[in-house]
């Protein structure tokens, strides 16, 4: 099952016992179509979200990640590991983080490249308050 949620897709699938159901969004590049940004997060209760977020190659990767909700206060995240598809970046949002997603317009996602350039790309937030909430209340009973 998949919705569409703003910019935010939902994706339900239930293999053979409860229903796991996540928030996501892609951007690829338009020229190449290579995947640029991936974030999933599985939120089974309304004040905490966990997930992953997935950059490309050719990252400082002993540099952090920062996540900033229009222009507000940063939150620093290290990499995880890379794997065939790019690298991850665990992510793990309270209540309060979430609160202020629900409310923000845009997610600056701003990593270091190599040669030491700042990288930053934007994530909409359009449709991810009510994708939350879709996954949370309607879709993981």
């Amino acid at each position: 099952m998949q919705e569409t949620h703003g910019d935010w897709r939902v994706t339900c699938v239930q293999p053979s016992g409860p229903k796991v159901c996540v928030l996501s969004q892609q951007q690829a590049d338009q020229n190449s179509r290579q995947l640029v940004l991936g974030i999933e997060l599985k939120a089974t209760v309304a004040d905490k979200a966990e997930g992953t977020l997935l950059l490309p190659f050719g990252l400082a990767l002993e540099k952090p990640v920062t996540l900033q909700v229009d222009g507000g206060a940063p939150m620093t995240n290290r990499f995880r590991t890379c794997i065939p598809a790019g690298c991850l970046v665990s992510l793990t949002f309270d209540a309060a983080t979430l609160s202020t997603l629900r409310k923000g317009k845009q997610l600056a996602v701003k990593m270091v490249g190599d040669g030491d350039k700042d990288v930053t790309l934007m994530v909409s937030l359009t449709g991810f308050a009510s994708a939350l909430d879709r996954t949370v209340v309607a879709l993981s009973k």
